[in-house]
């Protein structure tokens, strides 16, 4: 507090309405403005000194907090912390910060305060670098397009996502198909999921599966040959052999080709692996049938999916349960599945039906139990009224 500023707010304690001696801070008379001055000097002083040893004080904990710390550790500070230390700060000279100890330097805690101003106008945080990037259900839309039509390009699936509502670029579409790993539509191969169902109702599969019967002379495999229906499900046994060859199977599928009953008649395509039984002469048959032969790659199995499943379920639900003793008993048991797989055995695949149901669904009759191989496979119909 200045003298100036003393002497200023005496006088004009003294001249408030401009008259001396009057107003409602007038002094008396007999006092003299240099007695005032003394007063307002003491009361000055006693407050300086007070706020001196206050500061004096602090400066020295300050220097006994800082002395505990190990050597070459620092304070570490809470984002909190500096925010407050750095309002505090901005209010003090650089001069004056210098002089006092302080635990950071000054140009740490006026660099903390320039960061706590950008801080409040930083708006990094709601922006990204370059454009904004392709909408994930829109990118999920692009592969499914590509991967379920095998000959669109950029250009037709840019059309097809316009008749959506949705403007995509040709770039954009070629980066997401680059991403997902799928050529552009010249080389993106046809799906083995699009090519049955493309034929589907013309097109069965054939395979084998081998059991081992008990003999007189021990232990012995036998093949069993089947075709499947992919639309319908239905199974048709081709034989039982020891050792399939050629010859035999030329014979086998001669019987399925029949032009009356066979039960590949209608069909167009075979699907067939590359077991070295099914030679030239039979493929050559099956072409002169009007068949075409669809040959897999070699040691793909999945791409057999339909007759897989049905050797999961013939080995699951009937053979893991029954020693089969000869050939004609294996026979036997392979054609009781069939049937009952054919008639009786409800399939996920069509909607958890009955291929060729036999029985009416809803008859009036009591309910009854159809047992084949002993019990081992059932089937509960009602008998009609």
């Amino acid at each position: 507090m200045s003298l100036y500023w003393i002497e200023r707010n005496a006088s004009y304690c003294g001249r408030l309405d401009g008259r001396d001696g009057a107003g409602p801070f007038a002094y008396p008379r007999e006092m003299e403005p240099s007695l005032i001055k003394f007063l307002l000097l003491a009361v000055v002083g006693w407050v300086n000194r007070e706020q001196q040893a206050v500061i004096e004080y602090l400066r020295e904990e300050n220097r006994v907090l800082t002395d505990r710390l190990p050597e070459g550790r620092r304070l570490r500070f809470t984002d909190v912390e500096r925010r407050r230390l750095a309002v505090r700060a901005k209010a003090v000279r650089r001069r004056v910060l210098r002089e006092l100890a302080t635990i950071v330097t000054p140009g740490t805690l006026l660099r903390w305060y320039r960061q706590l101003i950008a801080r409040k106008y930083d708006g990094s945080a709601r922006r990204s670098p370059g454009r904004p990037k392709t909408r994930a259900h829109l990118a999920a839309l692009v592969v499914r397009m590509a991967k379920d039509n095998s000959g669109w390009g950029y250009t037709r699936i840019r059309g097809a996502l316009q008749n959506l509502g949705h403007t995509v670029g040709r770039s954009t579409i070629a980066r997401i198909l680059a991403e997902h790993g799928l050529d552009p539509a010249p080389a993106r191969p046809l799906q083995w999921k699009t090519f049955l169902e493309a034929h589907w109702g013309a097109i069965c599969a054939a395979d084998f599966f081998t059991v081992e019967i008990l003999t007189l002379h021990g232990l012995a495999r036998r093949h069993v040959f089947f075709v499947i229906d992919l639309k319908t499900r239905l199974v048709e046994l081709g034989g039982v052999v020891h050792e399939p060859y050629g010859e035999w199977m030329h014979n086998v599928l001669r019987g399925l080709l029949d032009e009356v009953d066979g039960f590949l008649l209608g069909t167009t395509h075979l699907i067939l692996d590359r077991d070295p039984v099914f030679t030239a002469d039979v493929r050559e048959m099956l072409a002169d049938a009007g068949v075409q032969v669809v040959r897999l790659p070699a040691r793909s199995p999945n791409l057999n999916a339909y007759a897989e499943r049905f050797v999961g379920s013939v080995r699951r639900e009937c053979l893991s349960k029954l020693v089969p003793l000869g050939d004609r008993h294996l026979r036997h048991a392979v054609l009781e599945f069939i049937r009952h797989y054919n008639a009786e055995r409800n399939h996920q695949g069509v909607g958890n039906r009955l291929i060729e149901p036999r029985s009416a669904a809803n008859g009036s009759g009591p309910i009854q139990r159809r047992k084949r191989l002993g019990g081992i496979l059932s089937f509960y119909h009602r008998e009609a009224a």
